[in-house]
């Protein structure tokens, strides 16, 4: 018998994240979709060790997310004192405009309260909505129940209880309005990464069958977007875009509501943790920073404050 975590086998959040097809789409729509707020933004990207590898960072926050999710307490104990450490020397201030909201000189923190639950908003948003589109949909008690499973991960990870709505109707309630609001804005740079991140840019040709499988996970990071997201990045989206995007989100699901049909080879690329296929994309990254060439073209290596200090 596996050691207890913080959440039972029974929970919503390892039901949901133990899928795999959620697991790895979700991280990545929760970062082109959160690149929209200017602090978090900003903050991650002048304090990351990884602004050169930014693949790799993703591959160790889904490992740090999935031991908390899914792991036993004691894995989960080492991820949630490795991010406390990390987050504790994130601070500082926006250099520069970002928006109407967001002047520069506007301070930043990890420990704030509202930007730990923008954090938690952003990343139960994307779970929710990959379930929902490549698993099936979930019945009100469930997302509640789900929602309330991610309050408690944010408490782990620090969020103070009171910094999030109580319940998800109320959550649902702001987040939906927040995304419609005049504080979205993304600057020159999260644009960049974000379309990276969408698959909007392909920075370097792949053989055929990793075309497909790319193309096609691409496909749904950018149909599950909200619409005004994918303006904001400019994304061209179109009635075959849709079509597309409609066809292969049921088939996925139609594999997890047909499961005892699947073959057993494809059952396992179902469900697990999927910081081994991060792990893959992280390894990519490694090679192509062995031959000179960027994951991410056109982004600098230095941090604002690198480059305007020299």
């Amino acid at each position: 018998m596996s050691e207890p975590g913080y959440f039972s086998d029974h929970s919503m959040i390892r039901r949901v994240m133990s899928k795999r097809a959620v697991g790895v789409t979700y991280g990545l729509r929760a970062l082109v979709v959160g690149a929209v707020h200017p602090l978090l933004y900003v903050g991650t990207a002048e304090n990351t060790e990884h602004r050169m590898t930014p693949y790799t960072r993703l591959a160790l926050t889904g490992h740090l997310f999935e031991a908390v999710f899914l792991g036993s307490k004691a894995e989960a104990d080492r991820a949630l004192a490795f991010t406390t450490k990390k987050h504790a020397r994130v601070r500082g201030a926006l250099p520069e405009d970002a928006g109407p909201r967001h002047p520069a000189g506007t301070g930043y923190s990890a420990l704030d309260p509202h930007l730990m639950f923008m954090t938690m908003a952003f990343t139960f948003d994307s779970a929710e909505v990959t379930y929902e589109l490549l698993v099936r949909t979930m019945t009100d008690g469930e997302r509640e129940g789900l929602y309330q499973d991610y309050l408690r991960w944010g408490e782990l990870f620090g969020m103070p209880a009171d910094a999030a709505p109580g319940s998800y109707r109320e959550f649902r309630a702001f987040f939906d309005g927040y995304l419609a609001s005049d504080e979205l804005f993304l600057t020159d740079e999260a644009r960049l990464v974000g379309s990276y991140l969408a698959g909007q840019r392909v920075p370097y040709a792949q053989g055929v069958p990793l075309q497909h499988v790319t193309s096609a996970f691409y496909l749904l990071v950018q149909g599950s977007l909200p619409p005004r997201i994918r303006r904001m990045y400019g994304m061209r989206w179109g009635v075959a875009d849709e079509v597309a995007y409609r066809a292969l989100s049921r088939a996925v699901r139609t594999a997890h509501v047909s499961f005892p049909l699947v073959p057993p080879v494809l059952r396992g690329a179902l469900a697990g943790p999927s910081a081994p296929v991060y792990k893959l994309l992280s390894k990519r990254e490694h090679e192509l920073a062995g031959t000179g060439r960027p994951s991410m073209p056109g982004i600098d290596p230095r941090n604002w404050v690198q480059r305007n200090s020299a």
